[in-house]
């Protein structure tokens, strides 16, 4: 049985203060960034921007993990890319990368021996290369058609040998690059949810009201003139809140509600002889079915109810929608 080390002696306060010292050192190493952006920096934007084909990460180790989260950030914000583990590159992943594309290598010393093999492969290709090191003058940085530099003047690592600062400060200068590339692009909030059909963005803004709606035999309706018993029944069977009440030309006349019937309940002692034109709502709230799941979660919430008619370009009902599909989708 491993014995679990004893750290009852341990002051909770000394934890907090390595904590804040590692956090302070990391934040120095970001701030220090800012002074060392320059030509280059816009050098390796420019081969990005006018690549035809993908930027190819690449890195070893801690380098590589965070090569690899860069990649899925440039992704994901209007940049092609994937990253290729180095050591498998040397042996056929090489054949990954093409002509048309841009190496991002990172290497914190410039001189790891599974990145800087590559580089007669690459020259030979005619493949640009923009590196991310710590040494502008190693064989990395000396290299590239641009480099990028991340170094830092500690790690927080108290023995200064775990990679700490150095990659918390090649993480933030990713970020950096791919914002800046996103900006150059134009890059929209449409384009980030394309790439993000399954969260939450994306829901919020490709979801229509088509894509949720209740249709056919699931569309609560009643005919105008209809008595008020018959409007009860209907809300009561298709359990969505509201029926919508339908015109003899198949046009939406108006809806009856939840809330209609707590206003009648108010009004009517007697409902015999009630038609539900008496007590609807005209017209009531209603949207297309190409109007986007979050517009309609916004009219839900001004005018504080639960459904919606869905009406075509006609006027005629054509759908329901109620807050509960909006939960289910994921789109609030």
């Amino acid at each position: 049985m491993t014995e679990q080390p004893d750290t009852a002696h341990v002051a909770p306060l000394s934890l907090r203060d390595s904590a804040r010292r590692t956090l302070s050192l990391e934040r120095d190493a970001i701030d220090a960034l800012l002074t060392h952006l320059d030509e280059s920096f816009d050098r390796a934007c420019e081969l990005i921007l006018t690549c035809r084909g993908r930027v190819v990460v690449t890195g070893m180790g801690k380098s590589g993990h965070i090569g690899g989260k860069i990649a899925a950030t440039l992704a994901s914000t209007g940049t092609p890319a994937f990253f290729v583990h180095p050591g498998e590159a040397s042996h056929g992943d090489l054949g990954m990368i093409t002509r048309g594309d841009v190496v991002l290598a990172l290497s914190n010393s410039g001189e790891t021996a599974e990145v800087t093999a590559l580089l007669p492969l690459l020259k030979r290709m005619g493949i640009p290369l923009v590196s991310m090191t710590g040494r502008p003058n190693s064989t990395l940085a000396r290299h590239s058609n641009a480099h990028l530099y991340a170094g830092v003047e500690r790690e927080a690592c108290p023995l200064d040998l775990a990679p700490t600062s150095s990659t918390t400060a090649a993480l933030a200068l990713g970020d950096a690059l791919a914002v800046a590339l996103l900006e150059s692009r134009g890059f929209t909030a449409e384009d980030f949810a394309m790439s993000h059909p399954g969260g939450s963005l994306g829901k919020r803004l490709l979801l229509t009201v088509a894509d949720l709606m209740h249709k056919g035999d699931r569309l609560p309706q009643v005919p105008q003139g209809s008595p008020l018993r018959d409007a009860l029944l209907e809300i009561s069977r298709q359990g969505l809140g509201f029926t919508c009440v339908v015109s003899t030309d198949g046009t939406l006349a108006g809806v009856y509600t939840d809330g209609d019937l707590r206003r009648t309940l108010d009004r009517y002692q007697d409902f015999t002889g009630l038609k539900v034109d008496d007590v609807m709502t005209r017209p009531g709230h209603y949207v297309t079915p190409d109007t986007l799941a979050a517009e309609a979660v916004r009219i839900m919430e001004d005018n504080r109810i639960t459904a919606l008619a869905v009406i075509d370009d006609l006027q005629r009902p054509i759908g329901a929608l109620h807050m509960h599909d909006l939960l289910s989708a994921g789109v609030i």
